[in-house]
């Protein structure tokens, strides 16, 4: 019989792929961000390189697919084919959390297939917060890495999940100290990511301090994880639950918004994730500052259709950071990141307020 870990990461799959668990109203904020078209590009669009180099990896483009899903027999075929279009691609994957398969060693090949997959790409392991809290120690994570040989190991933090799930862990006390000795035990980065509700500057802070590596950001835009339990109570008649969903179903600080705090707050590599939908998005995201760009729901929905199907949405987000760094006079990621942009309406006016400086991304001269 399946355990409550398993038969609840079936119903994300399941959700995930059949319901619409996008925010209502809030967006992720790239909408706001306005890239200056150059008339005279003075570049060939053909000899544009958009390789770059984080986290000691070379990555051919700088996008990764982020945590999906593992720890159930469905995720093998979703994992495997993810894996092997990055393989193919020169990108990177993140694996969703093992906590499953350490409960369960049986369910290792779920997340194993990865490494079996993709023997040369950036792997990213998955351990989640709550479990830090509850106990795991430097044992648990080195299983973790141990069991796809992880590039890096992600941390998980998902309180907005936790407290909406009629089963949520929300004891959330001493998690930053437990990441502090995570970062002690392990040789690979520890990357802290957020779940769809994005990092603050002043977290942000907290966690450079603690010794991390990198901030996945994944704020609002992408996949509503108050959504997503939204349904689950929805269909065990659970009301009160419910209600909870629907209420916290855009909480949380948009991409963008958060993109920005993290990086002119820390000096740590970022990667922006939540909302990232095209090659367009992921080259705001890298105007704004982002190392990386990471990409979940449009990816679940290819893996269930085999690699082939995950390789070309990838390749068609490839292909449109190569036509925008074109339109913006950019040849390299390095000269990517210098390029002007224009930050306006409620991403200006919340970065303005929390004492940021949006106007600087204007003045900036290629």
């Amino acid at each position: 019989m399946p355990s409550q870990t398993e038969e609840r990461k079936n119903d994300h799959i399941q959700i995930c792929l059949k319901e619409n668990v996008k925010p209502k109203k809030a967006t992720s904020g790239f909408e706001d961000i306005f890239l200056v078209h150059k008339a005279l590009p003075e570049i060939d669009k053909g000899t544009i390189d958009l390789s770059s180099t984080v986290f000691n990896h070379k990555f051919s483009a700088p996008i990764i697919v982020e945590a999906i899903t593992g720890g159930v027999e469905k995720s093998l075929g979703i994992n495997a084919s993810i894996a092997e279009a990055v393989e193919e691609l020169g990108l990177g994957m993140g694996v969703g959390s093992q906590r499953a398969a350490i409960e369960n060693p049986k369910l290792e090949k779920t997340f194993a297939v990865a490494r079996k997959k993709a023997p040369n790409a950036f792997l990213i392991g998955n351990i989640g917060g709550p479990q830090l809290a509850k106990g795991y120690s430097a044992k648990e994570v080195k299983k973790a890495v141990k069991m796809i040989n992880a590039d890096a190991l992600a941390v998980h933090l998902n309180p907005l999940q936790e407290a909406i799930q009629p089963e949520g862990e929300t004891n959330s006390k001493y998690v930053l100290e437990k990441i502090c000795e995570v970062v002690q035990a392990l040789d690979v980065p520890v990357i802290v990511k957020e779940t769809g509700a994005g990092i603050s500057a002043e977290d942000a802070r907290m966690l450079e301090t603690a010794g991390v590596g990198g901030i996945d950001v994944a704020g609002v835009g992408g996949t509503s994880w108050a959504a997503v339990e939204y349904y689950r109570a929805k269909e065990r008649k659970d009301e009160f639950h419910e209600r909870l969903g629907e209420t916290f179903w855009d909480w949380g600080i948009p991409t963008a918004i958060s993109l920005v705090e993290v990086v002119q707050s820390t000096h740590l590599p970022v990667i922006a994730s939540g909302g990232i939908r095209n090659g367009e998005d992921v080259t705001k995201a890298i105007v704004l500052g982002a190392s990386l760009a990471g990409t979940a729901s449009p990816m679940l929905q290819a893996a269930t259709n085999g690699p082939k199907q995950v390789k070309k949405v990838l390749t068609y987000m490839i292909e449109e950071l190569r036509n925008t760094m074109f339109l913006v006079g950019a040849k390299s990621i390095n000269e990517l990141k210098n390029a002007p942009a224009v930050l306006t309406g409620k991403t200006a006016e919340w970065l303005t307020m929390r004492g940021f400086h949006p106007e600087e991304y204007a003045r900036r001269k290629m």
